[in-house]
């Protein structure tokens, strides 16, 4: 990576990587009042109902047998209580999906560390936009036509990085509250790239996308699909439901439309926007994320028990 492209540390303690005029980081901070403001109107987020939802999913958890979760840190809490609009039964569901998710596809899930996934990032498969869109939400970008050689990373190392950088962004206070959009690039999908799915792999990517990550995916946008694109969606789609089915857009080589639904100053000038900044690195992600393994070990230590069995 080029001297200019290094971790720095910001005088708030953040890690970041400049990138021209802009920063990639983890926005960690509290709210501001323009979020608390969304976050009230779109979340229910006021101190009454907040109150009430924390003792709430707190009594829950104190119920479920097994269950170890942080009952003191109440930032954990509002990872799952603000996707969930601050009812806690229904956050208290997906955090039990979440975590019995965890047990299931134990070897998916066990030890799962920036650290232990460094091939996957360095094909450039995954990043972050610096800028979020025009809904102040989190931008992923995963370029998974040519940039992925399926002979060099699996398509479990994917779906691991995956895990690793929507884990980072369900910790960011502003992320829960406005949520996220992917855009998939599709150019240079090819049939080799097909073949490495299966209906098991959809059905459980799915499964943890739809019921168990405590993330507001307000937007799924592909770009670039060729003809036999519609191959691979078809594997996919009988696991769709219609929430997420109606959040999914296809822009083949057409931009207006994508750049119009996020902004063209979040959307990268070689993609059609106005958001100029250079080619980012695989490793950049990686070694930010790097920079909270401890905070993944940490988070590894919290969830069922394994003693307990998952149906």
């Amino acid at each position: 990576m080029s001297n200019e492209l290094k971790v720095s540390i910001g005088e708030d303690g953040i890690p970041f990587i400049q990138l021209g005029q802009e920063q990639l980081r983890l926005d960690l901070e509290d709210l501001d009042d323009e979020y608390k403001k969304i976050a009230e109107s779109e979340l229910r987020e006021t101190p009454e109902n907040v109150q009430e939802a924390v003792e709430k999913l707190r009594e829950l958890i104190r119920a479920e047998e097994n269950l170890s979760i942080p009952l003191d840190d109440e930032t954990f809490l509002y990872k799952f209580l603000r996707p969930c609009k601050f009812y806690a039964e229904s956050a208290f569901v997906r955090m039990k999906n979440f975590y019995k998710f965890k047990l299931k596809h134990e070897k998916m899930c066990s030890n799962l560390l920036p650290s232990n996934e460094q091939n996957v990032f360095k094909q450039g498969i995954i990043t972050f936009m610096p800028k979020r869109d025009r809904f102040k939400r989190r931008i992923m970008i995963i370029q998974s036509g040519y940039k992925w050689k399926p002979k060099q990373c699996s398509l479990e190392e994917i779906f691991k990085a995956v895990m690793l950088a929507l884990e980072a962004a369900m910790y960011e206070p502003r992320t829960q509250v406005t949520g996220a959009v992917v855009i998939l690039d599709m150019e240079g999908l090819s049939l080799s790239h097909v073949y490495q799915f299966s209906p098991q792999f959809a059905k459980m990517v799915l499964d943890w996308v739809q019921e168990c990550v405590p993330l507001r995916l307000k937007g799924v946008h592909i770009i670039n699909q060729p003809f036999i694109f519609n191959m691979l969606y078809a594997i996919f789609k009988p696991f769709l439901r219609e929430k997420l089915r109606n959040r999914v857009y296809f822009h083949g080589k057409q931009r207006a439309q994508l750049v119009e639904y996020i902004g063209p100053e979040s959307v990268p000038a070689a993609i059609g926007g106005k958001l100029e900044i250079p080619e980012i690195p695989g490793l950049v992600l990686y070694d930010i994320l790097c920079e909270y393994e401890e905070e993944y070990k940490a988070c590894n230590e919290i969830g069922y028990m394994n003693c307990i069995s998952v149906k």
